[in-house]
């Protein structure tokens, strides 16, 4: 996550897994408030629109295996802290670009380059190179033109001095669970039920500079902003923070009511059903002072009037540090975070109606 105030300023200037059942939707009772802030308003009664509860069967292949696997590659040495216009960087992308080849998932390039290329005078003398977004999805087999974005940032602080900053958590746990997210959807999509709506995996770099990857995408966009349903932001979700010390089944959510009752009500409705984890709001409130809404990348969606969500486990000790390490993962945490997400996304696409922005 990005820790300086840039994100801040420009705010500033802007504003002067549960048992299958045969039904084919189900209400959800939320009665029961699953949330640390007390203003957040919850229908109890919405209804879910997913088709004969395939949603549980893909979920569960999301599997702390594969997490393991690629954020241990992601945050090795090998990758030199991953930051933004060098070899480290360059590295990843490699990577992540590959894994969804090897997945079969298809480049948003019509010519299969998953790579959008950003110039470095984008950056403003923040890196020397280039640098690049990774963007891959899956067509929607009835709605095609509609899009719900995934996202998380790949890059990082890079090595200062002699150490190097892995950013395990820092996002290469948010990097994980968007391709293991891929991974689960191009599952369905083999077995004949991929999503309604097109999904776009979208890995964005510069965030540590500026949020520039998903500014960039946002003024450039590779599918319409005017047809973007949604996009979930995944920064930081496989730790937890002190506040949670004693119950770390939890996940912050920020932004899901500002702009879509029925994002936060099918958010809430979603959780309940599957996993069951606290949602902590205490981020989301409108005078927040660490101004978490403004400091990763869904904003630069938000700003556009396309309704986020982001998933977030909180700062902690090791946070902008070279302790910043996958042996502190807990992949337990990762696993269910990530099957929130994949649920979430997975009721976005197969509902009926698109989501309403109301506010």
């Amino acid at each position: 996550m990005k820790f300086t105030l840039i994100a801040f300023i420009f705010s500033l200037a802007l504003s002067c897994g549960s048992s299958p059942k045969s039904s084919d939707t189900e209400t959800i009772s939320t009665t029961e408030k699953n949330t640390s802030t007390d203003s957040i308003k919850i229908n109890t009664n919405f209804i879910l629109d997913s088709t004969n509860n395939l949603a549980n069967e893909y979920g569960q292949k999301i599997s702390q295996e594969n997490l393991k696997k690629i954020l241990h590659v992601l945050a090795s040495d090998e990758y030199f802290g991953r930051r933004t216009g060098e070899i480290g960087q360059k590295k990843a992308a490699e990577f992540i670009s590959n894994y969804y080849k090897n997945l079969g998932v298809a480049a948003a390039d019509l010519n299969g380059n998953y790579l959008q290329t950003i110039p470095k005078t984008y950056f403003k003398g923040s890196t020397q190179n280039n640098s690049e977004n990774i963007v891959a999805y899956i067509k929607g087999s009835e709605k095609p033109d509609e899009y719900i974005i995934l996202s998380a940032h790949y890059d990082h602080l890079g090595i200062k001095g002699d150490k190097i900053y892995n950013g395990a958590d820092d996002d290469a746990s948010g990097t994980s669970a968007v391709i293991e997210i891929a991974k689960a959807f191009q599952s369905a999509v083999k077995t004949g039920n991929g999503p309604k709506r097109s999904i776009v995996f979208l890995h964005v770099t510069g965030e540590e500079l500026g949020l520039y990857g998903s500014k960039y995408y946002t003024e450039n966009p590779i599918f319409p902003l005017e047809k973007t349903v949604a996009n979930l932001n995944i920064d930081m979700i496989g730790r937890f923070d002190e506040k949670h010390a004693e119950n770390p089944e939890f996940v912050y959510l920020i932004g899901s009511d500002k702009l879509s009752s029925e994002l936060h009500e099918l958010s809430e409705a979603t959780n309940k059903k599957y996993t069951q984890l606290e949602l902590d709001y205490t981020y989301n409130a409108e005078n927040d002072p660490n101004r978490f809404y403004y400091r990763s990348d869904h904003y630069n969606f938000a700003k556009n009037n396309i309704p986020v969500i982001f998933y977030f486990n909180g700062v902690h000790e090791d946070y902008h540090k070279p302790s910043d390490t996958a042996d502190k993962i807990r992949f337990d945490l990762l696993q269910k975070r990530t099957q929130l997400v994949f649920y979430t996304a997975w009721e976005i696409a197969n509902r009926d109606k698109k989501l309403v922005v109301d506010k």
